[in-house]
Parts: structure tokens; C-alpha cells; sequence
């Protein structure tokens, strides 16, 4: 009797929100209770303008009730917990906002713990009793508690829809079956879920084997961006130790010219003093003697001045010319002019080797793996236009169409002598070097033509295998022969292939990762020859123009 007392306290004293005994408890005007956190919360998540409401019974209040601490509630509260007072088992706790409540139960509803698909309704662990006790409902599937029992409904007929149809693939019920149904492919809805889950296990197999692959690649990616970082980070550091031995080796020199200025400066400096310091005496001399004769001159006596003169001194031979040479410019802009000199060419110098230092940074490209287009507006997405390069145009070949088109004539063409012509093959190559990812597209009409990518230092003049598109390890050669596909060729070696035949070829390039691709064009894309390696330099698109017509480099479209 005690024991039930304590439970029905538990029940009149617990909040409605969080389902716990009440803390801090507040009472509403409608005479509901709650923890003042939960309501004060609970009002906070509805619209902070507009009307408030009772979780319990809806009444609405259109200002905001002021709460208090109901201190009688709290003090039998208090009173209840120090008669062991028992926690009521979570099967047992009255159902919250967000459960699913007990359809059985008159009242205060619990909260469910399942659901019967057959009887379409939720029970507490009480009124679930019967399912686990009674043969008569051995059969009926229990599932976790749901809200949404009623979309196993039939709408139309108010029956279970218990079967599946393939033809309209919706669930339907037993008179739909043999109603509008009735000549569709229909199984039991267990059926068709037996085959549902068999294929969700297998994009679910699927899913994880790509998300375990997914997992490899970040980690991967984190091992590549700890290398970038180190290799970056040593580089920088390198780069630092380098530049500043040269400026040290720059300052040295500076250092061993303003020495080697100052030291010349003072010993020319000497010599000057030197000679002015004999020049001064000299000067010093030759006033004294022009002071004698001055004297002398104004002598009145006739016969003592012819007695005096032959005393006077000879004038001595003067040990410098009477006139010096000075430089009209300065003694050391020779010597600027070099120090100016080696500015220029150091400048030369770091401006070339700065283009290659800079190109080798940005050179620096992670291969983050991108996966090859799959439609032709895919590759679209890559186009390039080519023009062809009429330095390399072999003299039985025309250009036209803004140098996008080459037409085999019946009359050799006077072309001026070039290093980049081809003599011997019929074949021209594109001025443009290709490095990225690239597509392009050639229509041709005739018989025989090769669709080609070569590099620029491919030999030229020359009618053997060797000089043609294909027959050397410099280029990489498609044979097209009456619009069907023959063979690819790469340093003499040629393959048999085979493909829909087609008036225009595609070719893709993924320089970086070393991929080119040949592709037969019409209202679909067909793959006929695929190359993987490494790819050295820049590429050249290129057309050998033997029994065909003409060959043209489309535009993008």
C-alpha cells in the first residue's frame, strides 16, 4: 500500500517535459506543473512574439505568464524523496511530446515500447502482455514504437496493404489487388522487401567498400600534405642558406672592391702630393731667383751690375713637364662602368635562372587522380582549338581555314626552306606545344590519314619509317583507313585495333597524368586505343595526309 502511494506520487509529481520529478516547480494559471527550466525552455523555442501555450492542455496565453517557485510543490516533493521514493522503469514513464504513446492506456497515456504492424497500434510494456502471452497473437510482427502505423493504410479500401506492386511499385492492399491491380505483377510486401534488402545489403557493401576506399585516399591525401609541407619547408630553408651565401659572396666582393678603390686611391693620391710637393719647392726656387734678379735689376751702378750678373746661378733643367696631363672624367668610372657591367649581366642571369625557378615551382602539381570524361560534353569541357604551323607544312600540303584545315594537292608548293619542315612524310604538326588536359577533334574525308601527337624535336627531314607519325619513340600515331580504325603506332610498333568507323576522331590528353586517348566521333563516343606513360615535354597535334582528301582541326562547340 506504501509502495503504491510512492508510485502515485511519482505520477502527480513528475513534469511532463522531461518526465522527472519536478525541480524548481512552477504551476500555471490552467494548473499545470512543471521544472521552471523546461517550460521557461520549452517557451522559448515557440515564437518569442506570438502566443504562448500549455504542453499539457493547450491552453494559449497571449502574454507570457511570469513564473514563480510553487514552494508547497517543492516541499512535498522534498517529503516524497525521504519516504523512498523509487524511480519509475522508462517502460513505465508517461509518454513525452516526442514519444510514441500507448494506444491501451485510459488517461494519463505511457509511452510505448512497440508497435504491431497487424493490429496497427502502439503498446506500454502492460498492455503488451497479451502479444507475448496469448497464442492468438503469436503471429503479429512487433517493431520499435512508430508514429506512422496509419501510412500502412490503405486509403482507398481502409484495408492493411499487405502486397507490392512491381508495375506501379507502391504498396496496395488486398482489393486493390484484385481490383485495379489485378493484371500487374504483384508479390507479398515481405517478398518484395526479402529482394529490397537484398539489394540494399549490396549498395550498402558497395557504399562501405567506397567509403574504406575513400578513407585510404584521405589518408593519403594527409601523408601527401605532409610531404608537400616537409619538402616546402626544406626547400624554403634551402633556398634561404643559398641566397644568403650569395649575397655574403656579393657582399664580400663589394667589400674587396671598396678595398681595392681606397687602396689605389691612396697610393695615386701619394704620388700626386709628391709631385706637388716638388713642384711647391721648385716654385719656392725659382722665387727666390727671380727675387735676385729683380734686385739686380734695379741696380744704378753699371759696373756693379756686369760684376754681379755672371755670379748668378744657371737656371736649373726642370724634372717635370711644364704641363700635366688631367683626365677629363673621373680617375674611377672605368671602374663603375665594370662593377655596372657585371650588375647587368647578373641581372641577365638571375632573370633567366628566376623564369626557371619559377616554372619549376609551379611545376610542382600533386597528381590528385580525376577521373576521364565519360560524355562528349564532358570532354568539351577540355577543348582547345589548333591552328597548324606552316613552318612545318610538308610541300604537297595546303592550309586553309585559318590554318585549322590541310589539303593534299597534286602539285609540290614552293615553301621557303625551314629547319622545322617535313621533307619526306605528308604531315604537318600544330604551333601550339599541349600540356594539361586537353581534347580536340579532326574531321577528315578520303581514304588513309594518321591522327597524331608528336614532340617538337622530332626529326624532320627524311622519307624513312623513322620521320613518319608513329614510327619513332617521339610520336604516337592513330592509322584511320576508310573510315574505320587500323592501327596505333608508337616507335615503330603498330597495333591492330578495331572501332565503329567514324569521319571524325576525338583525342584526349592528360599530360600530367600521362593518359591519350582515341575516340571514334558520332552521335556517341567509342574508345579505340588508350596509351598510359610519361610524357617528357610539351605535346603537338599532328595530321599525315596520305590517300585522304583533307583533314580539319574542328572548332570547340
Amino acid at each position: 500500500m506504501e509502495q503504491q502511494a510512492v508510485q502515485l506520487g511519482k505520477e502527480i509529481f513528475s513534469c511532463s517535459i522531461c518526465l522527472d520529478l519536478l525541480k524548481d516547480p512552477v504551476t500555471t494559471s490552467c494548473g499545470h506543473s512543471y521544472c521552471m527550466k523546461c517550460i521557461e525552455t520549452h517557451w522559448d523555442e515557440e515564437d518569442p512574439k506570438g502566443v504562448h501555450s500549455c504542453p499539457q492542455c493547450g491552453k494559449t496565453f497571449i502574454w507570457r505568464p511570469v513564473l514563480e517557485k510553487s514552494t508547497i510543490l517543492s516541499g512535498l516533493i522534498k517529503q516524497l524523496k525521504k519516504t523512498g521514493l523509487q524511480i519509475t522503469p522508462a517502460d513505465q514513464c508517461p509518454a513525452g511530446l516526442e514519444d510514441v504513446a500507448c494506444d491501451f492506456c485510459i488517461g494519463r497515456k505511457l509511452k510505448a515500447i512497440k508497435s504491431c504492424l497487424v493490429c496497427l497500434a502502439s503498446y506500454c510494456e502492460k498492455h503488451l502482455r497479451p502479444h507475448y502471452d496469448s497464442a492468438a497473437f503469436k503471429k503479429h510482427k512487433l517493431v520499435e514504437p512508430s508514429k506512422n502505423l496509419q501510412e500502412n493504410i490503405c486509403s482507398k479500401h481502409d484495408e492493411v496493404m499487405k502486397m507490392f506492386c512491381r508495375n506501379d511499385q507502391k504498396c496496395i492492399c488486398l482489393i486493390c489487388l484484385m481490383d485495379e491491380h489485378r493484371d500487374h505483377e504483384t508479390v507479398s510486401a515481405a517478398a518484395e522487401r526479402t529482394e529490397r534488402q537484398r539489394e540494399l545489403e549490396e549498395r550498402r557493401g558497395n557504399i562501405q567498400q567506397r567509403i574504406q576506399d575513400r578513407e585510404k585516399d584521405v589518408k593519403l591525401l594527409q601523408q601527401e600534405v605532409e610531404t608537400i609541407n616537409v619538402s616546402a619547408d626544406k626547400a624554403v630553408e634551402d633556398s634561404e642558406k643559398i641566397f644568403t651565401e650569395l649575397i655574403r659572396l656579393l657582399q664580400k666582393r663589394s667589400s674587396e672592391v671598396k678595398q681595392q678603390i681606397r687602396s689605389q686611391q691612396e697610393t695615386e693620391v701619394s704620388r700626386v702630393k709628391d709631385v706637388q710637393e716638388k713642384l711647391e719647392q721648385e716654385i719656392s726656387e725659382l722665387k727666390r731667383k727671380d727675387a735676385e734678379l729683380e734686385q739686380l735689376s734695379h741696380t744704378e751702378d753699371h759696373t756693379q751690375f756686369l760684376l754681379n750678373y755672371p755670379s748668378l746661378p744657371a737656371l736649373s733643367e726642370s724634372t717635370h713637364s711644364s704641363s700635366i696631363n688631367i683626365r677629363p672624367l673621373g680617375h674611377f668610372e672605368d671602374v663603375t662602368a665594370a662593377v655596372s657591367e657585371l650588375r647587368d649581366k647578373l641581372q641577365d642571369v638571375l632573370r633567366d635562372s628566376w623564369t626557371n625557378i619559377s616554372l619549376k615551382v609551379t611545376e610542382v602539381d600533386v597528381l590528385l587522380s580525376e577521373p576521364e570524361p565519360k560524355s562528349r560534353a564532358g570532354f568539351l569541357r577540355y577543348s582547345c582549338e589548333i591552328t597548324l604551323d606552316p613552318n612545318t607544312t610538308n610541300s604537297w600540303l595546303v592550309l586553309s581555314e585559318g590554318i585549322r584545315k590541310v589539303t593534299r594537292t597534286i602539285q609540290c608548293q614552293s615553301y621557303s626552306s625551314h629547319p622545322d619542315r617535313f621533307t619526306g612524310w605528308r604531315q604537318v604538326l600544330s604551333g601550339e606545344g599541349l600540356t594539361g588536359r586537353c581534347y580536340w577533334e579532326v574531321e577528315w574525308s578520303g581514304m588513309l590519314i594518321y591522327v597524331a601527337v608528336a614532340y617538337k624535336n622530332m626529326s624532320r627531314v627524311g622519307s624513312g619509317n623513322e620521320y613518319g607519325f608513329g614510327g619513332n619513340d617521339k610520336s604516337w600515331a592513330l592509322e584511320c583507313y576508310q573510315n574505320s580504325y587500323h592501327r596505333f603506332g608508337h616507335n615503330n610498333i603498330w597495333t591492330s585495333i578495331s572501332g565503329p568507323g567514324s569521319s571524325r576522331v576525338g583525342v584526349y590528353l592528360d599530360h600530367r597524368a600521362g593518359i591519350l586517348s582515341f575516340y571514334s566521333v558520332s552521335e556517341t563516343m567509342t574508345l579505340l586505343h588508350r596509351v598510359q606513360t610519361t610524357f617528357t615535354l610539351p605535346l603537338h597535334a599532328g595530321v599525315w595526309v596520305g590517300y585522304a582528301d583533307s583533314a580539319e582541326f574542328c572548332k570547340p562547340k
